[in-house]
């Protein structure tokens, strides 16, 4: 029989874990509160089963952390998880590897492998969602950078100045996320797309301000990773319809016509089940990449 994949999605509000095959499929779930334990010692072991030896476990946490050491650096979401030595803690209670990744970079893994990024070795992968990151697929492997903190679009300047996102004014994340947007419009991400849907000017005015930004920052990606495919998350593949135009014609304007023509700026697909996903994803990848 083969032996199943086991994921852990820690996130600020709730942590769960998944049970699930090499296909991407889940087979059970659970999920508890992450703050309803005192400890994250003590909410693993509340979360996960006593016994069990899975073929790999996969981990998906926000930054800061050292994927290649396993180690949870301190996140500003969850109090208390400092210097988690979490994989290290895992393989040694189940016998079996374990590794951990990034969201972002799990999200990646998962949209690559199950989703809107099948069939093609170089694709990046946009949140868009509470921050804005990137996960990058190149030549078919998820690539980290020197310390893994490759992929922090977010933090790039696209303005002199703007809304404030990932401490700093007039930032990517500023402009590309719920935050961002709700600097510029006064009200909630969700509550804006509401209001531009209802025909009000000035809510559609900031979609399209965030736009722009997000067409400029894809136009960047393809001329530096020449990607088959962006896949952009969350607000986006939400409301897509306030964004494609005006991110296309920015993206035509700026990005090298030859790599331009290569890509498909896409939706993700996974939808609400992303994060669970995006976890197995990371024991599927890390347990492949170790029998290459």
């Amino acid at each position: 029989m083969v032996k199943e994949y086991w994921g852990l999605d820690i996130g600020g509000t709730k942590t769960a874990f998944l049970r699930g095959d090499g296909e991407g499929y889940i087979l059970s779930r659970q999920e508890i509160a992450t703050r309803s334990a005192e400890s994250w010692e003590a909410l693993l072991l509340t979360l996960l089963p006593k016994v069990g030896q899975p073929r790999a476990i996969g981990v998906s946490c926000g930054n800061p952390l050292e994927s290649e050491k396993g180690v949870i650096l301190s996140p500003p979401n969850l109090p208390g998880w400092d210097d988690v030595p979490i994989t290290a803690w895992l393989s040694a209670r189940y016998h079996a590897p374990a590794y951990l990744e990034n969201d972002a970079n799990a999200c990646a893994l998962a949209e690559w492998r199950f989703g809107a990024g099948q069939g093609c070795r170089n694709m990046v992968f946009l949140t868009f969602g509470t921050g804005f990151g990137a996960g990058l697929i190149l030549n078919g492997r998820l690539y980290r950078g020197a310390s893994g903190m490759a992929g922090e679009i977010g933090h790039v300047r696209y303005a002199s100045g703007g809304p404030v996102g990932y401490g700093k004014a007039g930032s990517y994340e500023g402009f590309c996320s719920g935050g961002g947007i709700a600097q510029l419009a006064g009200v909630s991400a969700k509550a804006t797309v509401l209001l531009a849907e209802a025909g009000d000017p000035g809510a559609q005015a900031v979609l399209t301000r965030s736009a722009q930004a997000l067409g400029m920052g894809c136009a960047m990606l393809i001329d530096l990773f020449n990607p088959e495919r962006i896949v952009i998350g969350s607000i986006f593949a939400r409301a897509e319809r306030w964004f494609r135009q005006e991110m296309e014609r920015v993206i035509a304007e700026e990005a090298l016509p030859g790599s331009r023509a290569l890509c498909r700026v896409l939706p993700a697909v996974l939808g609400d089940a992303i994060g669970d996903i995006a976890a197995l994803s990371v024991a599927i990848d890390g347990s492949k990449g170790d029998a290459e």
